[in-house]
């Protein structure tokens, strides 16, 4: 019997914001993996340990759940005027299959952190002590974001007392700038795909309900909560434990993808999980998060409850807060109407980890709505180095 060796690639373990991923530089990975394609593809499934019938990640790196099932590659950028260029890969946890098709925004947080970590970023603009400004282009949808993370001795502070709600202690804050962060990126598109505020959709089942298609931060479908029969108060285990409910959520999507034009047929939408994200809205009220901290209706200007990889997320992720925020600031959005209407440059929301503020500058030229910047604060913090090992064979 002929037994595969395992192979040892160096490697990063490494939380950003309130998800977590394996990260690596281009440079480290097997030479056939250098490339997009099924070497890579498989090679990343392998490290998460996907496709998993048992939805567990037992022998993988992932946590199985769409937070932890996460690959990054970084580079030295080949962009003018940026640092490094990051790759994101969300990897299915029960099917043979990434997903380049967006961004993660809680681990472009860590793309900044670890740029540094990694000896991507000129030493000459390393500071002993103060701000550094990681310039990160994001390959998935073709856009720049700007990272200001601490230094400290010329290393990257990770410990603090900044609090993110979903994390369970506080660290170093790291500022992020996603700049003109509309537009999809190879999809093409704009801010609104539909040239609607507002559209009226119809979803297979469920009939016709009000939504709003914004493609900001990454492609989102806002629908109100009391429409679908929520209140947007609930947690995860109110939504992930209820099949039915998990279908109708992916019937909104595929019908809100259908509608922005990101997918041609409603089976594609089976290969194309990470995006559009659907997330439904609700006027501020109070609830308990999910670490049992009470949110009053005074601390949120709404509600937002947002599925990722057909489960409800545990917190926000940050490309859909940036959707959240870009649509808050518009007037005639679901989103600004359950924020109380009006303009607005920033917007605290309430998620089912606490709360989550966002700042967005739109602004409408000719008739059409544009954003410039959506800027949030997260953290990130390295958990392990060294090597991640796959059996030879896997890719």
């Amino acid at each position: 019997m002929v037994h595969t060796p395992q192979i040892r690639i160096p490697a990063t373990y490494l939380r950003g914001g309130t998800s977590k991923g394996v990260f690596f530089r281009l440079q480290d990975l097997p030479e056939r993996c250098q490339v997009p394609g099924p070497a890579r593809d498989k090679l990343f499934m392998r490290v998460i340990g996907s496709p998993d019938p048992y939805s567990a990640h037992i022998d993988g790196m992932g946590g199985a759940t769409s937070s932890t099932s996460k690959c990054v590659i970084l580079s030295k950028s080949q962009q003018p005027d940026h640092d490094v260029d990051y790759l994101y890969g969300q990897i299915a946890i029960d099917k043979a299959f990434v997903d380049w098709s967006g961004n993660c925004g809680n681990l472009s947080t860590g793309a900044g952190a670890f740029a540094i970590h990694a000896g991507l970023v000129d030493p000459a603009r390393i500071p002993d002590n103060g701000t550094c400004v990681v310039r990160i282009w994001q390959a998935n949808i073709g856009k720049t974001i700007i990272a200001q993370v601490p230094v400290s001795n010329g290393q990257v502070q990770e410990t603090g007392d900044f609090e993110l709600d979903g994390v369970t202690f506080p660290a170093a804050e790291i500022v992020l700038e996603f700049l003109d962060p509309s537009d999809d990126g190879e999809d093409g598109g704009a801010l609104f795909p539909t040239g609607n505020l507002m559209d009226e959709l119809e979803v297979p089942g469920l009939g016709t309900i009000k939504a709003t298609l914004i493609s900001a931060g990454i492609p989102t479908v806002f629908v109100n909560a009391d429409e679908i029969g929520y209140s947007g108060t609930e947690l995860r285990e109110q939504i992930n434990t209820d099949p039915d409910a998990l279908a109708r959520f992916e019937a909104i999507r595929v019908a809100g993808a259908l509608r922005m034009g990101l997918i041609k047929t409603a089976a594609e939408a089976a290969t194309r999980q990470h995006t559009p994200k659907i997330a439904f809205v609700a006027p501020a009220k109070d609830y308990l998060s999910a670490s049992g901290k009470q949110v009053k209706a005074g601390d949120v200007d709404l509600l937002v409850r947002a599925l990722s990889m057909g489960k409800l997320h545990h917190a926000m992720m940050g490309t859909c807060a940036v959707a959240i925020g870009t649509a808050a600031a518009i007037p005639g959005t679901l989103v600004n109407i359950a924020a109380g209407g009006g303009e607005r440059e920033a917007v605290r929301f309430g998620h089912p980890s606490g709360t989550l503020r966002v700042g967005a500058q739109a602004r409408q030229v000719d008739g059409d709505w544009t954003v410039t910047k959506a800027v949030m604060s997260r953290s990130a913090r390295i958990l392990m180095e060294g090597w991640v090992r796959v059996p030879e064979d896997a890719f």
